[in-house]
């Protein structure tokens, strides 16, 4: 909307006045078009390597900035990041981040390099996707097909929640990434399985595994799943792809699955 446009355009006018400004990267919902009235307008502040380095040493990753307040609840919601950050997000951000740049619009840059990273954060190759669903779907099998029958037989009851919320999770971001969704985050799950492609009975099995929390509805998730995405995926290969993600992320240097 016209005031978001305006606190932007201020604020942009004041930082770039800073050498050590290289950027400014709008980003949320300004950005994706759907602000409402009151909305806050956020972005990233792409500075200098030497000020990113003053910063994290100060641990100051984040403020608000109230330049060209001219609506109630106006503000300016920054995030810190430097060029190396933003390659390094590029190369293995992950969903929050990655999900934070999709529609991002550049509104001020030093360098032609600026509008080129910041696209390629959200974009995801194929076979990256494809691997994914195979990612989530050992975690459905783990957590709904061995951890959630172990929390019945125990009578456990946060082994239940936990293998239930695990399971669900898994799921559900198994059903956005055969879409090509990032997820922006845990809040947003509800939602964006019922927004997703899913065959007949989907969203139904996932709201029965999360609320009866058991093996039967568990079951019939991963069921659905499996026939759905599963092609063949055994659960010897899943354990294998769990440990891989989950286990081993501390070796691989990768991060685990649910945090992909």
């Amino acid at each position: 909307m016209e005031h978001q446009e305006r606190a932007l355009d201020a604020y942009v006018a004041q930082v770039s006045t800073d050498d050590d400004v290289v950027g400014v990267v709008l980003v949320g919902s300004v950005a994706h078009g759907t602000e409402r009235e009151g909305s806050d307008v956020d972005v990233y502040l792409v500075v200098t390597d030497e000020a990113f380095a003053r910063a994290a040493a100060d641990d100051r990753w984040a403020w608000i900035d109230r330049v060209g307040v001219d609506y109630p609840g106006s503000y300016i919601d920054v995030k810190l990041a430097d060029l190396d950050y933003l390659r390094t997000a590029a190369a293995r951000g992950d969903d929050p981040t990655r999900a934070s740049f999709v529609d991002a619009r550049v509104a001020f840059s030093r360098t032609e390099e600026l509008a080129g990273l910041v696209a390629a954060i959200s974009a995801l190759g194929d076979e990256v996707w494809a691997e994914r669903v195979r990612s989530h779907i050992a975690q459905a099998h783990l957590y709904g097909g061995y951890f959630l029958r172990q929390a019945e037989e125990r009578g456990d009851p946060f082994l239940l929640q936990h293998a239930t919320t695990h399971l669900t999770l898994a799921a559900a971001r198994a059903a956005l990434a055969a879409s090509r969704r990032l997820m922006p985050g845990p809040k947003y799950i509800h939602a964006l399985v019922r927004e997703v492609p899913t065959p007949a009975g989907f969203v139904e099995a996932w709201d029965r595994a999360l609320t009866e929390q058991c093996t039967a509805a568990g079951d019939a998730l991963i069921g659905q799943l499996d026939q759905w995405l599963g092609a063949g995926q055994t659960r010897d290969e899943s354990l294998s792809v769990f440990i891989r993600d989950n286990e081993l992320a501390w070796l691989r240097g990768t991060i685990p699955a649910e945090f992909f």
